[in-house]
């Protein structure tokens, strides 16, 4: 299963980053995250391990394999016969144009198909929760 969604935010690109990577406020600011726990400590970096409970799911930890500073950062987790890839990427206008920030979803593995039939709504329901919170979060300064 593969998807992806983007929305334009009215924000710095600084700004959005920021709540993006403040990965331990995420259950302040959108209801798809029930807790959240780094589980090393330092800047949130290649290697960084985040344990996540989101209603309806199973708690799963997700490490950060890639990230390229103000711009995007990968995460893997890993389930019985899933793994599953998140991305979270900032396209940034050359013009003073909004930032179109774009989440990515990639399973695979040989459940990753009965999976996906289950939980694709879902899946669907939170990136767009997800990235609507991220919204508002960032233009209302908070």
């Amino acid at each position: 299963m593969k998807y992806s969604t983007s929305l334009p935010i009215n924000a710095a690109p600084d700004r959005i980053w920021s709540v993006l990577t403040d990965v331990e406020r995420w259950p302040e600011w959108t209801p798809t995250v029930t807790t959240l726990q780094r589980l090393d400590q330092g800047e949130f970096a290649v290697g960084s391990k985040v344990r996540i409970k989101q209603p309806q799911l199973r708690v799963a930890v997700w490490e950060v394999t890639q990230l390229r500073r103000n711009e995007s950062f990968t995460w893997v987790a890993h389930a019985p016969g899933v793994t599953t890839k998140a991305g979270h990427a900032l396209s940034v206008p050359a013009t003073g144009a909004p930032v179109e920030v774009t989440l990515a979803l990639d399973q695979r593995g040989p459940l990753a198909g009965p999976v996906g039939l289950f939980t694709s709504s879902l899946t669907r329901r939170y990136m767009e929760t997800e990235l609507r919170s991220l919204k508002a979060r960032c233009e209302s300064g908070v």
